[in-house]
């Protein structure tokens, strides 16, 4: 299923918290006819936006073409945490690909990390950066693994911006009676996801591109110029880059077979007041151990957006506020009564270890998908990895590319059935804590 007009509107964002507060600017128009292009990106999220950024500043006409909006998906839909590394943690990947390449993809998620708060900073982007990410767990066994985890990443990476906190120690900064300890990462920050993301899509115009909202891309010719077509245009490139993460629908069968989009699930309260302190004591974001994850911070407004439940479709559920109570109040049971003033979906898209799925899926076709949950950062530098990539400067996407990539076992049609019985499966193990 494609699934850019199975939950939304074209050309409208969903009535979030982000979209009621975004910076927004005027539509950008159409694509009607033919245009050229050095480089035609599809996709206007974080790695389209910053690949067209990075590629505009070295001086390639650049065209973006858009289905919706310029970070209508789930750019402008997420939790809005920047985290450390990559998705899978470093223990992970040292028996994955090795400690030579686990050091290398450490290193690329720091400078993830240090590109975006640079390009916030360089363009003067709006978007409320702020420091702290918080990982908590259950029980005195989850949070003695985050405090070896930390001490893992100082003594092989030399990585000292975790600070540790036991049961008590963390109940100061989140008054939970869910968790049991854990650390906050102050290398890490969270940021309004929707801003950041229109940011981006200033930065690159400024520089030279150009972007072309509610333009559908329904096929691509692939050839020494690959000729991008839409509803009611094309454009005759000499290099594209897919940048459509969950949205990729039948684009390339390729990546479509090792990325499968799911759906997640957002509520912002109403604005908390004095009450804010009894979620959180300090302005940081938190992700817990489950794997269904509860992830949350507070807005500039005091609310608190948390992100967590599941369902086994496609489509959104009529009630997302009501699936997102449910977890909410778990881990905040004096908010059961707590107003909720928006609740929205978004679609990302993960691979089945976790990791990002970069790949040259033709000689001058290019793709970045596949966050898993972590995509701030790591698809923003995935763009720059795209734009380097294509002006020759291939040892960052040579190494993202060289991550071990499983297609979904069935193909892209066995994907919905395999991904309910994975998510009831670990709903399961969450809920009995195992």
């Amino acid at each position: 299923m494609n699934l850019l007009f199975a939950n939304d509107r074209q050309g409208t964002y969903p009535p979030s918290w982000y979209a009621a507060t975004a910076n927004l600017g005027p539509d950008r128009p159409a694509l009607r006819g033919e245009t050229r292009a050095d480089v035609c990106i599809v996709g206007a999220g974080y790695t389209g936006l910053s690949a067209a950024l990075h590629l505009a500043e070295a001086g390639r006409r650049v065209v973006v073409v858009e289905a919706h909006r310029a970070g209508f998906g789930a750019s402008g839909r997420n939790g809005g945490q920047l985290g450390s590394g990559q998705r899978a943690d470093q223990i992970t990947l040292e028996a994955m690909v090795g400690r030579e390449d686990a050091a290398k993809l450490w290193a690329l998620g720091e400078e993830a990390k240090d590109l975006v708060k640079g390009l916030v900073a360089r363009h003067g982007i709006d978007c409320d950066l702020k420091p702290g990410v918080a990982h908590c767990g259950f029980s005195a066994r989850e949070m003695e693994e985050e405090h070896a985890y930390a001490a893992h990443l100082e003594k092989r990476y030399g990585y000292d911006q975790i600070e540790v906190l036991d049961r008590d120690g963390f109940a100061a900064v989140c008054p939970s009676p869910a968790y049991h300890g854990g650390a906050v990462d102050w290398g890490a920050g969270h940021l309004h996801p929707l801003n950041y993301a229109l940011g981006l899509a200033a930065a690159a115009e400024a520089a030279g591109a150009v972007i072309h909202e509610n333009t559908h891309v329904h096929h691509i010719d692939e050839g020494a110029q690959t000729v991008v077509r839409t509803d009611k245009g094309r454009v005759i490139a000499d290099h594209v880059i897919l940048a459509c993460n969950g949205y990729l629908g039948g684009l390339n069968r390729k990546v479509a077979a090792r990325v499968m989009p799911i759906n997640n699930f957002i509520a912002a309260t109403e604005p908390l007041g004095d009450e804010a302190a009894r979620v959180l004591a300090k302005d940081i974001a938190v992700a817990d151990s489950k794997f269904v994850v509860n992830y949350f911070r507070l807005s500039r407004d005091k609310r608190l957006l948390f992100g967590g439940g599941e369902t086994y479709g496609y489509r959104f559920p009529r009630d997302i506020a009501a699936l997102v109570r449910k977890p909410m109040t778990q881990i905040f049971p004096h908010l059961r009564d707590v107003k909720i003033d928006y609740a929205w979906g978004g679609t990302l898209a993960i691979t089945m270890k976790r990791l990002p799925y970069l790949a040259r899926v033709a000689p001058n076709i290019l793709s970045a998908s596949g966050y898993s949950g972590h995509g701030v950062g790591t698809a923003t530098h995935a763009g720059m990895l795209l734009a380097r990539a294509i002006q020759g400067e291939t040892d960052g996407f040579d190494t993202m590319a060289r991550i071990p990539s499983t297609p979904f076992p069935g193909g892209p049609g066995f994907r919905s059935p395999l991904l309910v019985l994975a998510m009831t499966w670990y709903a399961l193990r969450d809920r009995l804590g195992i």
